[in-house]
């Protein structure tokens, strides 16, 4: 059996799946807070939608990582050669930043996310400061993001 491509599929899934579940969450969090606001002044719906919308960029940022390891693996062409488990464990540890970081960092910005929201029920003037107070943490998932796709482009290059 060709273990390299079990840790190569398991990395793609996992950095799918973490963050994704992490924004799921995190925006039905967000989501919930922002119901409230609307129920109250439907006129606020476009300052909390942004807020509500922050927390899903995180799954986003999982799944290129994904397509981005099984495109450069040619596991999505169905080109990809036999990949030793060693080169499939190195494939599935540039992956983890993405899918440890995506999650919590989506759970974070939800929470800051739905206080912005709280700060745009009482004073909506203020959504600025609440998007940039959520966007501080998506700070995190880029970097995150980054340091995957750089270490999956990369890896190539080792073997």
């Amino acid at each position: 059996m060709d273990f390299g491509v079990v840790f190569i599929l398991l990395g793609a899934a996992l950095a799918a799946a973490l963050p994704g579940i992490g924004s799921a969450k995190g925006t039905g969090l967000v989501g919930q807070a922002a119901a409230g606001v609307v129920a109250e002044d439907p006129a606020k719906f476009g300052k909390v939608l942004i807020l509500e919308v922050l927390p899903g960029t995180q799954g986003l940022y999982g799944f290129l990582t994904a397509i981005l390891l099984l495109s450069n693996t040619g596991i999505m062409s169905g080109t990809a050669p036999e990949y030793t488990w060693w080169q499939g464990l190195c494939y599935f540890a540039a992956c983890i930043p993405m899918i440890l970081v995506g999650l919590w960092s989506a759970l974070a910005q939800a929470k800051a996310a739905a206080a912005g929201v709280s700060l745009v029920a009482k004073n909506p003037e203020q959504s600025g400061k609440a998007i940039i107070f959520a966007a501080m943490v998506e700070t995190y998932a880029v970097l995150a993001l980054l340091v995957s796709l750089l270490t999956i482009m990369n890896i190539g290059k080792l073997f």
